[in-house]
């Protein structure tokens, strides 16, 4: 069963505090909006904010609870830097983790780098919405986005009540 993107919004996040500041040109976000507009998602909101828990838990909860956002991936602050704190800001979010997929792509970037099994990205459903954390750098954000793909529109579909089954 093919499930029409089109019918769910998104907005991308990036964390990084000198991106916030115009010291960085950031990559990944514009990229991860590219990407996910060619899959036929809808864009709705974009932002680089610092890497501060409170400034995060409240650009995640305004996009889920008052825009209505269906889909947020986040990009940056998933490491073990001091700063990197996205786990920390999306536990305090989150109603429900997804914990499959952030194994799959920490088990697809092991193949690749074995700086992989640094990363602390989640998945997460706050209210009809789904908060994915995926790394800052544009090549591991393609990479880890990449595989999630195949099953992001079933996932969107059954958090909003959809009744497909999920073996089909």
């Amino acid at each position: 069963m093919d499930i029409d993107t089109s019918r769910f919004s998104f907005a991308v996040l990036t964390m990084s505090d000198k991106g916030s500041r115009g010291e960085r040109e950031d990559t990944s976000g514009p990229f991860l909006q590219q990407l996910l507009e060619q899959q036929g998602y809808i864009s709705k909101n974009y932002a680089i904010i610092p890497d501060q828990v409170a400034q995060i838990k409240e650009k995640l909860i305004c996009w889920v609870d008052e825009e209505r956002i269906d889909l947020i991936i986040t990009t940056g602050g998933t490491g073990v830097a001091p700063t990197d704190v996205t786990p920390e800001a999306m536990q305090e979010v989150i109603a429900k983790e997804i914990p499959g997929m952030a194994e799959a792509m920490r088990a697809a970037s092991l193949k690749k780098t074995p700086n992989a099994v640094l990363s602390r990205g989640m998945a997460g459903i706050r209210g009809n919405s789904l908060i994915i954390n995926l790394p800052g750098s544009e090549k591991a954000a393609r990479e880890n986005i990449e595989v999630l793909l195949p099953a992001l529109a079933h996932a969107l579909d059954k958090i909003q009540g959809g009744t497909s089954d999920c073996g089909s």
